[in-house]
């Protein structure tokens, strides 16, 4: 579904009016067309299901690929940086680093691929688990593998600039997946390589 900018302009002039201000001033005059160009872009993966997704970036190597089911090579990208807005309160959550590992099952992705289904995901009106859950259907969707795992850390302007205000908090959330989640041995190797 495509986002309706001119709806956003009204309701934006309307929040304007509704803090006490004038939406016809110098200085606010342009500002509904501003955050609603602001909006299409910075929430662009809500036009998108994780179906969509997957098949946006359904881009997979499997030449001369030669993976053993008991093998434990994995691949794991860490440091995307990413920012999403928080569904409760619509506050930014930033400073978001994201790391993804996965054990190919006879496909690999390309690298640049896995950054994008990150920033993709964490365009939408967010909960941080639930950027981890959506990076990992995708993950799995398009390399087919079972045994996924992403980890984020973040701050969230909920808890930094309003209410307990406490700036520096960083989250860390986890999603684990197949061997992951059953292979204690697994899961630490990638906890040591996640610091």
């Amino acid at each position: 579904m495509a986002i309706d900018k001119k709806a956003i302009q009204k309701h934006i002039r309307g929040i304007l009016e509704a803090l006490g201000d004038n939406p016809d001033r110098e200085g606010l005059k342009d500002t509904p067309e501003r955050v609603a160009k602001m909006y299409e872009e910075v929430f662009k993966g809500m036009e998108y299901s994780n179906d969509d997704i997957a098949e946006m970036f359904d881009k997979t190597f499997d030449e001369d690929l030669d993976v053993s089911k008991t093998s434990k090579d994995l691949v794991f990208v860490k440091d995307i940086e990413i920012f999403s807005h928080c569904e409760h309160h619509l506050t930014l959550m930033y400073n978001m680093k994201v790391a993804v590992a996965y054990i190919p099952n006879g496909k690999l992705i390309g690298l640049s691929k896995i950054a994008r289904i990150a920033d993709m995901v964490s365009r939408r009106l967010q909960l941080q688990e639930r950027i981890g859950k959506d990076i990992a259907e995708v993950m799995e969707k398009v390399t087919s593998s079972k045994d996924i795992a992403v980890i984020i850390e973040g701050e969230h302007g909920c808890m930094t600039s309003r209410g307990i205000r406490k700036p520096g908090t960083k989250t860390i959330t986890t999603t684990f997946k197949g061997k992951f989640e059953t292979d204690d041995s697994l899961a630490n190797r990638l906890l040591t390589l996640y610091k």
